[in-house]
């Protein structure tokens, strides 16, 4: 497929330069819907929380709690990176990766991202309100975290503490659905999952290490230079203990154990491979988190569903 007009840079051979109608392109790109692993990234913390309810109550997930934070994670994602996008416009346009994005390359205006914002934040609205009251208070809280995100690039080289409080909410929110009250085992979930959060974003950030430099953006990335292996090392270990003990707060047993076990395994390899020198290299190994994501919540699920051990 050859490169349509107004595609991302970073963003190759999607449904959404293939298949969605030209006028609706943009808008669709403004939510990264033509790049979803951040939607899965956000989408995982909810499935995790929601596995992890699942073993302490002793019976299967809840198949429709898992669909609702789908539907929430991918409208929420889309949300707050359009909200980034207005925020940043001038920076991205100063970026290479990040000039053709929607905005700065002129395809949609401030005023229409807006607009569009406010719709998906409607829809993570009527999504949010499914769920008991408890669960309601938290998501709402959520919200001052987002919208502060997009400045901390500016004061600090560890606005990836900031996206790992966003982007880890989710573990805060399938306890509460289920039992209507925060306990201990979700808020040890939701500090391991800032750490993997911490982790996967730094290398996401070394794709655009040389040009944050030149303008001025912080991040870990440069923060942490040749020491980044150890630093991942680090974060992914405060994780994985975290995650471990939320698991044995929660009574889960063997399997959860077992898909911890290969969570980690999948962390190794991530810091095994990654070359910081290499932009596409440091992409695929980011994208990779969705599976070993994915391999984390299958152990919670089965776990519930298959109490042995």
């Amino acid at each position: 497929m050859t490169r349509g007009a107004g595609r991302v840079a970073d963003s190759t051979g999607n449904w959404v330069d293939g298949w969605a109608p030209v006028w609706l392109r943009p808008y669709l790109r403004l939510a990264r819907l033509d790049r979803p692993i951040g939607s899965w990234l956000l989408l995982l913390p909810c499935w995790w929380s929601v596995g992890l309810a699942a073993v302490h109550a002793g019976m299967r997930v809840n198949f429709w709690h898992l669909f609702l934070f789908f539907v929430g994670a991918f409208a929420m994602r889309g949300a707050g990176c359009t909200w980034n996008d207005i925020v940043d416009r001038d920076l991205d346009a100063r970026v290479e990766r990040t000039r053709s994005r929607p905005i700065p390359s002129g395809q949609v205006t401030v005023a229409a991202a807006a607009g569009f914002l406010a719709l998906q934040a409607l829809l993570g609205l009527a999504v949010l309100l499914q769920f008991n009251r408890f669960t309601v208070f938290v998501g709402f809280a959520s919200l001052a975290v987002v919208a502060i995100y997009p400045f901390m690039k500016r004061i600090t080289y560890w606005p990836q503490i900031v996206l790992g409080l966003a982007f880890s909410w989710g573990a805060l929110m399938g306890w509460p659905a289920a039992f209507g009250r925060l306990d201990a085992p979700a808020v040890l979930l939701y500090a391991g999952a800032i750490c993997w959060v911490i982790g996967y974003d730094t290398i996401y950030a070394h794709q655009d290490r040389d040009d944050d430099a030149l303008i001025g953006i912080k991040s870990t990335a440069l923060l942490f230079r040749e020491r980044t292996k150890p630093m991942l090392a680090l974060f992914y270990a405060l994780a994985l203990t975290l995650i471990a003990v939320a698991g044995w707060t929660a009574g889960a047993r063997l399997i959860f154990a077992l898909g911890l076990v290969a969570f980690a395994a999948h962390l190794v390899w991530q810091i095994a491979r990654l070359n910081v020198d290499d932009p596409l290299n440091c992409l695929t190994v980011f994208k990779s988190n969705r599976d070993a994501g994915l391999i984390l919540f299958a152990g919670l699920a089965l776990d519930a569903a298959l109490p042995i051990g």
